[in-house]
């Protein structure tokens, strides 16, 4: 026989699920949207975290990427496990490297008589500020297991003058 507790809480989770209206998900899907913009708008300053991240169900990646100057040259790389050069596009002006391109997964197995398909798809697109004074028309990018590589000549990082100071105790004043 079953038991009336759980039989009650089924009938209570499923009118919960059948009660819900498809107005509720909106400003899930506005709040959504806001974080997007803003992880767009980082990414082209240069300032996105890659990441992945599940939204209302679709996956979403952002590529990581490592910036670099030694001496007079500029490195840039990225991580694209999965990728091969002819799923990138690598777009080089005065001032900013834009890395874009498209991620797709596709698994298939079938085991004990059970098929089963997993696809996934997403669109990437990083833009990385170049400093000052770099020579872009020099830039050049190679692929290798994953991993876009791009270098370019760069001027010779500046050391930037300071000084520490002393924090008094109390209010110091001066006349």
């Amino acid at each position: 026989m079953a038991n009336p507790s759980s039989a009650g809480t089924a009938r209570a989770t499923e009118s919960q699920l059948t009660r819900r209206s498809p107005l509720s998900i909106a400003p899930l899907r506005m709040l959504d949207r806001f974080a997007e913009e803003m992880d767009r708008m980082f990414d082209e300053l240069g300032l996105g975290f890659g990441r992945v991240g599940s939204t209302m169900g679709l996956m979403r990646w952002t590529p990581q990427i490592e910036i670099s100057q030694h001496n007079n040259e500029l490195f840039v790389r990225a991580d694209l496990p999965g990728l091969n050069k002819d799923d990138v596009k690598v777009d080089v002006t005065e001032d900013a490297i834009t890395i874009q391109g498209e991620r797709r997964h596709e698994h298939e197995e079938e085991r004990q008589g059970v098929y089963r398909s997993e696809r996934s798809y997403g669109h990437f697109y990083r833009v990385i500020p170049v400093p000052e004074g770099a020579k872009t028309d020099q830039a050049k990018a190679s692929f290798k297991d994953g991993v876009l590589e791009i270098t370019m000549p760069a001027p010779a990082e500046q050391a930037t003058r300071g000084r520490r100071l002393e924090i008094a105790e109390g209010a110091a004043r001066t006349k």
